[in-house]
């Protein structure tokens, strides 16, 4: 295979071979370290001017080249377009789109940025991998430049239908950019179709199941859903299951059963809604009262982006309000914290709940899913209650929960059921979801991605 260039908006440190953060971060690393190669983006920082001092670490066969951004481009590339435009509507919230000229300048600016830091490293045989959203238009400037390198695009988030599509102002542009990848992989076949549908009735395309075609350039498509590694996370969930966090956890929870639930702090997440129908279950059914817990744990993110923090009293002073209604002198209803825990801590208490609870409103995968299931113990295994509206219910279908995060009611249900289910049929459901995520794990995503980038079809 030939060697990997691989650009992501947020570059993660090495530290001992790894990286602490999941998902994106953890399936770029372990593509690297087969090839070698190089990863490349943004260190996190803001200075004085975006692209200076630019920075290479060495790590094994990895180069990590990274720069720091400027403020101008950081409230407008990032706060501004990538986090006030792209995320709402690609999360079928155009309600929440906050437009402003200069922002979609920042991040057409900034794209062009990353073409040039391409440029001067790439050479003519690498395979250019770029990630998310943040650069939609950045093939189309590193043709600019005059790079024939085969450039492909994953999308972790999910595409939305053509009407939300074109709530974004200059959509039509972002497209075509779009089309100067030789690769789009989406992460669901629903994905696809919808850049499909908005490719052919709004920019005249023609397209095929796997390809789009536009002006004679031919832009193939694919579904890829991303995976974990659900060996290492069951080695992370059993090595820590008796750490000092696990024991605090149970010792608080004096035998009571547990739901947990893990996200980032975010609108899309339905964090409301899943508070809504644990009262729910609470409010119609009192065998569960003083007899379950939940815990929510929602570190904060994009704290200085419009609207996060409205969420975050929006949620605080609604599970102040289930607390208030049902706790007694020795139970709590809601613990919700806003924080973070390391990667072991996580996979451990997921193994020592009894379910777990992901009611996205929508979401491109959404890996705490599966990183839930993969963490569980094949002789007592928790109960996943999925929304239907995250990308991972696709494929976990056959042995989750699936709901409507809107419906309290089914919620509700749903956890009742989840909470009675007997021990045969909750290994039978967990051996079910075990057998997707083996086939469908992380090195599959990334073999199958890169493979199809490098191999197009004869005359592709």
């Amino acid at each position: 295979m030939a060697r990997i260039l691989i650009v992501s908006n947020r570059v993660a440190p090495i530290t001992e071979g790894q990286v602490s953060t999941g998902g994106l971060a953890v399936g770029v690393l372990d593509a690297l370290k087969k090839t070698g190669g190089i990863w490349m983006g943004w260190n996190g920082s803001v200075g004085s001017k975006s692209g200076d001092p630019c920075s290479q670490d060495e790590n094994g066969n990895i180069s990590q080249i990274t720069w720091p951004l400027s403020q101008r481009d950081y409230d407008t590339f990032y706060r501004g377009f990538a986090n006030g435009v792209l995320w709402p509507a690609f999360h079928f919230r155009s309600d929440l789109i906050h437009f402003r000229d200069e922002d979609y300048e920042g991040y057409r600016r900034v794209n062009r940025l990353f073409a040039e830091q391409i440029q001067r490293v790439a050479k003519p045989d690498d395979l250019i991998w770029i990630h998310d959203y943040h650069f939609l238009p950045l093939a189309q400037y590193c043709r600019e430049l005059g790079l024939k390198n085969r450039l492909g695009l994953f999308l972790h988030i999910p595409f939305p239908s053509p009407p939300i599509f074109r709530t974004i102002p200059n959509n039509d542009a972002l497209a075509r950019d779009m089309l100067a990848y030789d690769l789009v992989g989406l992460q669901t076949a629903g994905d696809r179709r919808a850049l499909h549908d908005y490719c052919e009735r709004c920019l005249g395309a023609s397209s095929t199941d796997g390809a789009i075609t536009l002006d004679g350039k031919v832009t193939r498509t694919g579904v890829y859903p991303i995976g974990v590694c659900p060996e290492d996370i069951q080695h992370l969930a059993q090595e820590h299951k008796n750490s000092r966090e696990v024991v605090k956890l149970k010792s608080g929870l004096q035998h009571r059963r547990l739901i947990i639930s893990v996200d980032r702090l975010d609108y899309s997440k339905g964090l409301i809604e899943r508070f809504r129908g644990f009262e729910r279950l609470l409010d119609t059914r009192p065998r569960f009262r003083g007899a379950v817990s939940f815990v929510q744990i929602a570190p904060p993110s994009r704290t200085d982006v419009h609207g996060y923090r409205s969420l975050r009293q929006m949620l605080e002073q609604t599970s102040g309000r289930i607390n208030a209604r049902w706790t007694e002198l020795s139970w709590t209803p809601i613990r919700y914290m806003n924080r973070s825990f390391d990667r072991p801590t996580l996979m451990s208490f997921f193994r020592a709940s009894q379910v777990g609870l992901v009611t996205s409103l929508r979401d491109g995968m959404n890996l705490v899913a599966k990183e839930y299931v993969a963490a569980q113990s094949e002789d007592d295994p928790g109960v996943l209650v999925l929304s239907e509206f995250a990308g991972a219910a696709d494929e976990l279908a056959e042995g989750a929960l699936i709901i409507n995060p809107h419906d309290t009611s089914s919620m509700s249900k749903a956890l009742q059921a989840a909470l009675d289910m007997h021990a045969a049929e909750r290994r039978q459901r967990h051996q079910t979801m075990m057998q997707v995520l083996k086939k469908n794990d992380l090195i599959a995503w990334r073999e199958r991605f890169l493979s199809d980038l490098e191999n197009p079809p004869s005359g592709g």
